[in-house]
């Protein structure tokens, strides 16, 4: 797990502030902290898992984990019916993988390197599936913009939307499983070669049994739901408190804390000049958020919460994401990349962050 393990002593203090009824605000800060070492123990333990169950199983239990944290968040917010919270979580995921974690692996592993290079079909054609889940959850603001006339604001937490609307969001969302499920064939079956790049960890560790990556995953997944119902029940005060809006936290803090581990991953094996598997984490996960995760959490909304929720997301969102979805077809498009991109991709996102806030 790496450093992570070191903030595993938060969860503890995260629950026992909860049952004390401490300040909102401390308890919002420790279970965020809480959530990164479970996060971590997830991914590890599907990489385990995945290790021993053979390149197609394997593949399917990576991307099938790899969000799950973000994924259980949203959950719970969903149920809380935080529409508002889950949608800018999810846009802060997306803008955190393609600007912050790209721009960081880019930066840190072309210091003293002329330039890295990285496969250039494989990087293309996530960034080209990322293209079309752009393509697809814009559109749903867009039909909204035409036929009512206005967004949700960055301050709403739920909007009710016309029927039309729901349905819309609905069949788009089942489009996007599909593709999800075609890409999983072409990634891991017809042309697995191109998406697995070697992986070799420098510190020897002996590997787990199944049964340990199975018991392991379960302790990560339970704890990261108890961090997870923590996090979002403490999102409203603790935005008041701080002042910032909760639109902010979530697609700025919430984003960043879910992936905290992977994004780690993605700067460390760029240093070692391992860029394809750095572009890999990036950009794949990305596209899985865009399009498994939000699509599932569009469906699962009909079931869970006070009533459905469509896709459409507020001005910042629906810019935020056209532009990153661009850039990340434009840096992936040569195969090679330098430390002066990772600068820019990270300045782009700092000027979202201000947006953010001002918002």
């Amino acid at each position: 797990m790496g450093w992570p393990r070191y903030l595993t002593v938060f969860i503890p203090i995260a629950i026992g502030l909860k049952l004390a009824g401490a300040n909102e605000t401390l308890i919002f800060v420790t279970s965020a902290l809480g959530v990164i070492p479970t996060a971590a123990l997830m991914g590890r333990a599907t990489e385990e898992l995945a290790a021993r169950s053979g390149p197609g199983i394997g593949g399917f239990l990576n991307v099938t984990f790899g969000n799950a944290p973000e994924l259980i968040i949203a959950l719970f917010a969903l149920g809380k019916g935080l529409h508002e919270v889950v949608k800018a979580s999810l846009v802060g995921s997306i803008l955190g993988n393609i600007l912050l974690v790209l721009g960081a692996a880019m930066l840190v592993g072309g210091l003293g390197r002329d330039r890295q290079v990285f496969n250039r079909t494989a990087a293309s054609a996530q960034s080209s599936m990322l293209l079309l889940a752009g393509v697809a959850i814009t559109m749903p603001a867009v039909f909204t913009l035409v036929s009512h006339g206005a967004l949700p604001g960055p301050h709403d937490e739920i909007r009710d939307f016309p029927s039309k609307v729901e349905h819309l969001s609905l069949w788009i969302s089942v489009l996007m499983i599909g593709v999800y499920a075609a890409g999983l064939v072409f990634s891991m079956k017809t042309h697995r070669d191109l998406f697995n790049p070697e992986h070799e960890e420098e510190e020897n560790h002996e590997p787990w049994t199944v049964r340990r990556s199975v018991t392991m995953l379960a302790i990560a997944g339970v704890a990261v739901g108890v961090m997870s119902e923590i996090l979002v029940g403490s999102i409203h005060h603790a935005a008041e408190s701080v002042g910032l809006s909760e639109f902010f936290i979530g697609a700025i803090v919430i984003a960043i804390v879910g992936n905290a581990a992977e994004h780690w991953v993605a700067v460390l094996v760029a240093r070692k000049d391992k860029m394809d598997l750095a572009v890999n984490i990036a950009i794949g996960s990305s596209a899985q958020i865009a399009l498994f995760v939000v699509p599932v959490l569009v469906l699962l909304s009909f079931v869970i919460g006070p009533g459905p929720m469509p896709f459409v997301l507020n001005g910042f969102e629906l810019a935020a994401i056209l532009f990153a979805i661009t850039i990340a077809n434009q840096v992936t498009q040569e195969g090679e990349s330098t430390w002066h991109e990772g600068v820019l991709l990270l300045a782009v996102y700092g000027v979202f962050v201000v947006a953010f806030a001002f918002a």
